[in-house]
């Protein structure tokens, strides 16, 4: 997370003369372009993080169910990613979550169990959140 704010700082703040100083700024767009490609890799890292400790989470609480959307979702993490009954290396989980973020599978899920139960991901808060 500190790393992408360092990486936000603006591009432009760093602007340098060229021209032997007769132009007194350049685009730094290219830049910035870099720089929101590196912060958009590092927030699928940090999802896959979150997306880890939220299946484990979800087992802790089980026989507590949720929402069919987040339980379709559990079942495609886990075939991903085994429970940690003990601690381990958790890298390789890591970044088989990561895949399924960044290749859009996970949305993709979410997009099909939602079209499954008939719930309008785009509709009305409550409607989002119904526990079957």
């Amino acid at each position: 997370m500190t790393e992408n704010k360092t990486l936000c700082f603006p591009a432009s703040a760093d602007s340098v003369p060229t021209s032997l100083g007769q132009e007194d700024h350049v685009s730094m767009g290219s830049i910035s372009g870099r720089k929101l490609h590196q912060v958009i890799g590092n927030v699928e890292y940090i999802l896959a993080i979150e997306l880890l400790y939220a299946a484990q989470a979800m087992d802790f609480r089980r026989p507590l169910r949720s929402t069919p959307v987040l339980e379709a979702l559990h079942a495609y993490v886990r075939e991903k990613v085994t429970f940690a009954k003990k601690d381990r290396i958790f890298a390789n989980d890591i970044a088989a979550l990561h895949a399924i973020i960044a290749d859009g599978s996970f949305v993709a899920t979410a997009t099909a169990a939602a079209k499954a139960n008939g719930i309008d991901l785009n509709g009305p808060y409550h409607q989002q959140f119904q526990l079957s």
